[in-house]
């Protein structure tokens, strides 16, 4: 698939996905616009993943030559390109978009809200969380049972620069002895995050199973989300996209739902 054809995919898959959360987006050249001034661009992700990686900006202020970007990245499996890049918004949308969408909202449920004292001067906004593969009730119920954003606080701190919001997603699973612990920060990895994710005691069984949370984290006593007020194309480059299978879950920290097929 050419990479203007796989951008088109991604555009009209970000359009369907918002439209399911309420939002009204439309593709506007290398973004697609939503109200006011936020807007989602897309760039390739980095490192040679192959076509099942994308990276996904939530712009809060299009037209602004220095908008703040908050971005993750996503993946999914499928039979075709077409269906990798399916999944992969949907699975965005699922854990990703939901958190995002809250703060504008003003408390709609679709995402939970914490102030954790290990986290201060930071208020967490919780997103859906995806749980997958064989026996993910475990792994979902210690997920569910244990407070993971506050015991990684200590290596999250240090990266939280300025007031700007962050987002942080949390990827972990495998099976005992081939098991992933990653973080990225604003689509970045955090190798000391990710070190903290992997120590601690989640369930590692005999057989595959994964979970895919995403955290909004923004300043107290700062906006969410600008003003609505109209907003030029300015200050975001688009690039190409990749993929991902998805799940609709529950929410969190209380709210899960289980995937047959998912990607990170």
């Amino acid at each position: 698939m050419r990479p203007q054809d796989r951008l088109a995919v991604i555009q009209r898959c970000v359009v369907r996905e918002m439209a399911r959360l309420g939002q009204e987006f439309t593709v506007d050249g290398e973004v697609v616009r939503g109200p006011g001034t936020v807007a989602v661009a897309v760039r390739e992700h980095p490192g040679g993943e192959g076509a099942g990686h994308v990276d996904l900006g939530w712009v809060l202020e299009l037209g602004r030559a220095d908008a703040p970007v908050v971005w993750d990245c996503t993946a999914g499996l499928g039979e075709t390109e077409e269906e990798k890049l399916d999944n992969a918004v949907r699975m965005w949308a699922t854990t990703t978009a939901s958190a995002l969408v809250e703060p504008r909202e003003g408390g709609a449920g679709r995402a939970d809200h914490a102030d954790h004292p290990e986290l201060p001067g930071w208020h967490a906004v919780q997103g859906p969380a995806a749980v997958f593969g064989f026996g993910n009730e475990r792994l979902g119920a210690w997920l569910a049972g244990n407070r993971v954003v506050p015991a990684l606080a200590p290596a999250l701190l240090p990266e939280l620069a300025g007031r700007r919001p962050h987002g942080v997603k949390l990827f972990l699973g495998g099976r005992s002895g081939d098991d992933v612990a990653e973080v990225r920060i604003d689509g970045e990895v955090s190798e000391a995050a990710s070190a903290a994710l992997r120590a601690l005691d989640w369930p590692r069984g005999e057989r595959l199973c994964w979970a895919r949370l995403f955290v909004l984290l923004t300043a107290h006593g700062e906006p969410a989300a600008p003003p609505t007020a109209p907003g030029g194309a300015g200050g975001v480059a688009a690039a190409r996209p990749a993929a991902v299978a998805a799940a609709r879950p529950r929410g969190l920290f209380a709210r899960w739902r289980q995937a047959r097929r998912a990607g990170r």
